[in-house]
């Protein structure tokens, strides 16, 4: 991943009063949200979340702080492609309000199994090993990899095994899946550098702390837009097993609220029918190439 995920973005010296106002606004979220939910579970039955969300009238989102997933704009707003997707989605299941909880990415499963969150809204990848412990949506949308590094890319890396073969000092974020796939490629497991996020892996690259740092294409191509100093390399496949693999994103939610989950899924389905999952994604870079038919199924195996 998530990346996901992946997987927004105030890190170091410059962007530490963003990380201390999003730490605030998490914990008040978190303080919020747990009023709700023990209001609310004595007026519902037992189990039954989505009619305990439509009761309280308000979702808990546990997002990561990525953009474009789930993260804090410039104003202060909690926005990303995941985020907005919410808001359409759980207003047409009766659910008018949503409560995004900003957290580490490495803490979205578990804050959704003790119940900090309702829905993990954070564009996460959906994997074997993921789906042994929550279950997902289908995907809204699919995703291949991408190198940030130096501009011209000296070391020319452009895959996985690039990485290995070169020697050079490999980055990727917490929990990500681009640990799996280096591992995979022969890259050992205590040498990766992790970092908190794309931006503090642009700013290790761009300060020659690591030579590259693994995420999505989308997050890639965003997070150095402005980067005098660094690029990000074209998007590929990487190798799992020895074949291509193509990740994919949706929410995640707990094992027994699959009846949330199923709901969820019909309006998926109805936007990407007609076409306005792609219009919503492609105000946070999205592109044609991205959206999917993958199923959840597939991707859990």
């Amino acid at each position: 991943m998530a990346p996901p995920s992946r997987n927004p973005n105030k890190t170091e010296s410059a962007r530490a009063p963003g990380v201390r106002r999003r730490s605030l606004l998490a914990s008040a979220a978190v303080l919020g949200a747990g009023a709700l939910g023990a209001t609310a579970c004595s007026r519902v039955p037992t189990g039954d979340t989505l009619a305990r969300l439509k009761s309280q009238g308000t979702v808990r989102l546990g997002i990561a702080g990525e953009a474009p997933y789930g993260y804090i704009d410039e104003k202060g707003e909690f926005t990303g492609e995941a985020v907005e997707l919410a808001k359409i989605i759980f207003k047409r299941l009766g659910v008018d309000n949503v409560q995004p909880v900003a957290t580490d990415f490495s803490s979205l499963i578990p804050g959704l199994k003790t119940q900090q969150f309702d829905v993990v809204s954070a564009g996460m990848y959906i994997n074997k090993e993921r789906c042994q412990q929550v279950i997902f949506s289908d995907p809204e949308y699919q995703m291949l990899d991408s190198f940030i590094v130096r501009k011209g890319n000296p070391k020319g890396l452009h895959t996985y095994a690039d990485v290995v073969k070169k020697k050079a000092k490999f980055g990727t974020g917490t929990g990500y899946a681009e640990i799996a796939y280096a591992v995979d490629a022969g890259y050992k497991e205590s040498d990766i550098v992790i970092l908190q996020d794309p931006v503090a892996g642009l700013n290790a690259v761009e300060a020659g702390r690591i030579d590259v740092f693994g995420g999505t294409a989308l997050t890639a191509r965003g997070v150095v837009r402005k980067s005098r100093k660094a690029e990000a390399t074209e998007a590929f496949a990487p190798l799992v097993d020895g074949k291509k693999h193509v990740d994919g994103g949706g929410f995640t939610f707990r094992p027994n609220d699959t009846k949330l989950r199923d709901a969820f899924n019909v309006e998926i389905h109805k936007m990407k029918k007609s076409g306005e999952l792609f219009r919503v994604l492609k105000r946070f870079g999205f592109t044609k190439d991205e959206m999917t038919d993958l199923t959840a199924e597939e991707l859990c195996k």
